[in-house]
């Protein structure tokens, strides 16, 4: 029997769990479900920032899942951040655990060179750990911009992206206008230089990313999306599509080295 790749997903923190309202692990189950329906297993990151820990964990899966959640800490990212700004900031509530936890995460994916897929706040911190930097509030410092934090419409399309003809994104989808939803207040600014824009609302917020031509090498799938796939995926062909590429690559991966 051929076994299921393990796919290794770094969970949310909440403050207040409901059994004994400590720090508690958070996962929509939306991620575990499209994953199984794309033939994946589901495999939780545990709550540590120990190097050998999460490297053990990368090395055990087949593929790593970033996931949504608070915002990345503005000070991995930039040196001012006026008053105004620092207000509509919500940070995980656990002492930047989290940022430091998957930063290391991401530095070891690329290490061990494992198929990555980001979603979200994933997505915004990828584009961190690459060098890259991110609009701390979207309505604060693009006024005329959509609505991108529609929390009341999580699981509907709420606008559409254009994708980059020739990018993974398109190729996997089968289109150059996606429906997305929309459930995020930051967004990619400044672009790591390994990464290119693949997907813009018609606001040019930046909604996908993928390897510029020629960096590719770093790891063999990376896909990086700012709207949430999981949520549209039992509804939409095109967003369960990206799943399922994503489980592929994983499965080619594994092969490699068996």
């Amino acid at each position: 029997m051929r076994r299921a790749p393990l796919i290794l997903i770094a969970p949310d923190v909440d403050q207040q769990g409901p059994e004994f309202g400590d720090l508690s692990i958070s996962l929509s189950v939306c991620y575990p479900r499209a994953i199984l329906d794309a033939g994946g297993l589901p495999m939780l990151l545990p709550p540590t920032v120990e190097r050998e820990a999460i490297a053990d964990c990368v090395s055990r899966s087949d593929g790593v899942l970033l996931t949504g959640g608070g915002d990345v800490e503005p000070r991995l990212h930039t040196r001012r951040l006026p008053r105004g700004l620092r207000r509509t900031v919500t940070v995980c509530p656990d002492g930047g655990q989290r940022d430091l936890r998957e930063l290391l995460l991401i530095d070891e994916v690329f290490r061990q060179r494992k198929p990555l897929m980001a979603i979200c706040r994933g997505h915004q911190m990828l584009n961190v750990a690459l060098g890259g930097a991110l609009l701390i509030d979207i309505p604060g410092q693009l006024p005329k911009a959509l609505n991108h934090h529609q929390m009341d419409r999580k699981g509907q399309v709420v606008h559409e992206v254009r994708l980059t003809p020739d990018s993974l994104l398109a190729k996997i989808t089968g289109t150059v206008k996606l429906g997305v939803n929309s459930t995020h207040h930051q967004a990619v600014a400044h672009v790591a230089g390994p990464l290119r824009a693949v997907a813009l609302s018609s606001d040019d917020v930046v909604e996908g990313l993928e390897f510029k031509p020629g960096a590719a090498h770093y790891l063999p799938f990376l896909l990086s999306v700012q709207f949430h796939p999981e949520r549209l995926a039992q509804r939409s062909s095109e967003h369960r599509a990206l799943f399922r590429a994503f489980i592929r690559a994983c499965v080619r991966s594994r092969n490699k080295f068996l």
